[in-house]
């Protein structure tokens, strides 16, 4: 199986065996399918394009209504479904799902998993890693953003009253966070304690050090010290504000590279063919002049590539969705917002 690659699983059979051949401790992202469902067709492209660019994980397409046996296990009820696995030593276990043809949602579910497994890395051995081996790991995660929460749960699903109360005062503040879910490792779960010295969760850190769980949070945003702990990167402030701006600046924007005269890749030139046909009014960024806007665009809209077009300061997708609405006779009425 190729590295950065879609794998098509044609039997369960097939699964079971790249499953084993992934190893301990990796990370399988499924993607559900249908012939018939067009929005699984645009999935797929994302599908791929994630599978490039994340050569850590390995990524299965299955064609729901041929596998039914997958289906079944899965509780696949719906497509386009993502199913996130993670091998352990007691089996395969579900780690996320995401159900409907959300594709920001997945480019951001794929990239919080691998980020997780970039400082997770299999080891495989069933001895476990050494307690220097685990502190260093620990000490990655607790570095890998400026504010790092550790939860139980996820900051848009938190699984106890606790977390779902200081992702709260994170958000009320504006404040960009990373997360980790420790119900998912047990071995951070109860690491971190030790390695920090402290015995509960949620425990939330700032520039690598310890501030303290849900308490002493609260405490610190009542008397208004906790925005001033913020590092200016994890404060949402001026890059936030100004692609906000950006993407409002025309009715119909478009991020690519180049300009519309002298485009400097084939898909924006494709898209600027595409739209110059409409005769609608469309203004452009060039993301070659700003590594700022080029990389910040693709974390605040959890899209991952460009050119990306924008309606009504909403993403409307890329090139292969322009295409496709152009050839079902639609792209006017939605660059015109209808």
């Amino acid at each position: 199986m190729s590295q950065g690659k879609v794998t098509d699983i044609t039997s369960a059979q097939q699964f079971k065996e790249v499953i084993t051949s992934a190893g301990a401790s990796s990370l399988v992202i499924c993607d559900f399918w249908a012939t018939w469902c067009e929005p699984c067709t645009q999935l797929n492209q994302v599908f791929s394009q994630l599978a490039e660019q994340n050569s850590q994980a390995t990524f299965l397409k299955i064609e729901a209504e041929s596998v039914p046996e997958l289906s079944e296990k899965f509780e696949v009820k719906a497509v386009p479904f993502f199913l996130f696995l993670q091998n352990s030593k007691s089996g395969v276990k579900v780690v996320d799902s995401l159900e409907g043809a959300d594709a920001p949602e997945l480019v951001k579910k794929v990239k919080a998993h691998v980020s997780a497994l970039s400082v997770n890395p299999s080891t495989g051995s069933d001895q476990g890693k050494s307690t220097s081996d685990l502190n260093s790991r620990l000490s990655k995660l607790i570095n890998y953003a400026p504010v790092m929460l550790f939860m139980k749960g996820k900051p848009e699903e938190p699984e106890c009253g606790f977390s779902s109360k200081i992702v709260a005062i994170l958000k009320k503040n504006n404040i960009k966070f990373g997360s980790f879910n420790i119900l998912t490792d047990e071995e951070v779960r109860q690491g971190l304690k030790s390695f920090s010295n402290w015995p509960t969760y949620p425990q939330l850190y700032i520039s690598g050090k310890l501030v303290g769980g849900l308490d002493i949070v609260k405490e610190l945003d009542e008397e208004g010290e906790l925005k001033n702990m913020i590092p200016p990167e994890a404060a949402a402030g001026s890059l936030e504000d100004r692609l906000k701006k950006l993407i409002a600046k025309e009715n119909v924007m478009v991020f690519m590279k180049g300009s519309p005269a002298e485009p400097e890749c084939g898909f924006s030139a494709k898209l600027v063919e595409i739209l110059n046909k409409t005769g609608v009014k469309y203004g452009t960024f060039d993301i070659l002049k700003d590594e700022e806007v080029r990389q910040g665009l693709k974390t605040f809209s959890n899209w991952p590539t460009y050119p990306q077009v924008y309606v009504s300061s909403k993403l409307v997708g890329g090139l292969d969705i322009i295409k496709e609405l152009d050839e079902d006779g639609s792209l006017v009425s939605t660059l015109e917002g209808k």
